[in-house]
């Protein structure tokens, strides 16, 4: 399972700047990855997630292998989506092909300009409100206009239509690099401005975010402490997009590969055991779990087993976040 995330906004906002460093992060990772060519304005990025190296390092161990096995992260694929402007929902600016692009995917991540650099001209754009109500108007107009049209069709079916209505969404708010320190009273006062959810909005400089992209990881450490935090806004957009869709990952370990699953959060494991191969669901036996600090602090699977760590789920178990999961499937 796949998360898919339009980022939208009206031009000069910034969107461009914060997609190019996401590609630079997807570049960085690229070797990981098992996905065909992707579109140049298509970007698929890890979920950073610290427990996954942990869990290489124990299978080392415990496998007796000279290196690490192959780790594979769970994956956010982001969609730049032309800038758009008043009017789109009528055709302004190509704004019907742009927005068909929209619907094909899981969320929207708005991106609105806060920062102050006045040799970047406001094209359209006036303060983060009000270009957020520009944005949701044509999105809702465009809806509106959709369903209108269906309805025409016989014996049609308004809840089957993909609106932007349905789809989650969250907010990035591109403020000036000097801004970061007090980024959760930022995004605190603009949720409550915006009349959206605190965990929907996320201070990004997409400038000091390009920069990160540059460097290596232990300069991207240093560089952000000088800056008072401790993520990059990168790092919390991305799971912050994960988890709008409500989605978890259980955890695989082997000599093959060390990978984080994607499912949705309350299926239950028989499901999950689709997500590796959808054979798996008709075939299931069990599911073999441990806790996540379990596996790590006994040292894998064997040891957990020898410990009665190791629980045995049936077809009905509904999955938790972090667990550590090798499925029985019958021939």
């Amino acid at each position: 399972m796949s998360l898919s995330v339009a980022i939208v906004g009206l031009p000069n906002v910034g969107k461009s700047t914060l997609f190019n460093a996401l590609l630079k992060k997807q570049q960085a990772y690229v070797a990981n990855f098992p996905f065909a060519t992707i579109e140049p304005n298509v970007g698929v990025v890890p979920v950073p997630d610290e427990r996954l190296k942990k869990l290489a390092e124990v299978t080392k161990v415990e496998e007796k292998m000279e290196n690490l096995p192959p780790i594979v992260p769970a994956t956010v694929e982001f969609k730049d989506i032309a800038g758009l402007i008043e009017g789109a929902s009528k055709g302004e600016g190509l704004g019907n092909k742009f927005l068909s692009h929209i619907r094909e995917t899981d969320a929207i991540c708005y991106v609105l300009r806060a920062f102050s650099d006045p040799d970047i001209i406001k094209q359209g754009v006036k303060d983060p409100k009000s270009d957020f109500e520009i944005l949701k108007l044509e999105l809702q107009l465009s809806d509106e206009e959709m369903t209108e049209q269906h309805l025409k069709k016989k014996n049609a079916d308004a809840s089957a239509l993909p609106l932007f209505s349905r789809k989650p969404f969250l907010v990035v708010l591109n403020v000036d690099e000097s801004q970061l320190v007090e980024s959760r009273e930022i995004e605190a006062n603009y949720a409550k401005e915006l009349g959206v959810s605190e965990n929907q909005v996320i201070a990004i400089c997409a400038k000091t975010e390009s920069e990160l992209s540059e460097l290596s990881e232990e300069d991207q450490t240093t560089y952000l402490k000088d800056l008072g935090v401790e993520k990059s806004g990168l790092e919390r957009l991305i799971q912050k997009a994960f988890s709008t869709l409500g989605l978890i990952t259980f955890l695989t370990a082997g000599e093959k590969e060390v990978r984080a699953w994607t499912i949705k959060a309350g299926i239950n494991a028989q499901e999950a055991s689709g997500v590796i191969h959808t054979d798996f669901i008709k075939k299931f036996i069990k599911a073999d779990i441990v806790n996540f600090d379990d596996f790590v602090g006994n040292g894998g699977w064997k040891a957990c087993r020898e410990l009665g760590k190791v629980r045995v789920e049936g077809r009905d178990y509904i999955m938790k976040d972090g667990e550590v999961v090798e499925f029985k499937i019958g021939a």
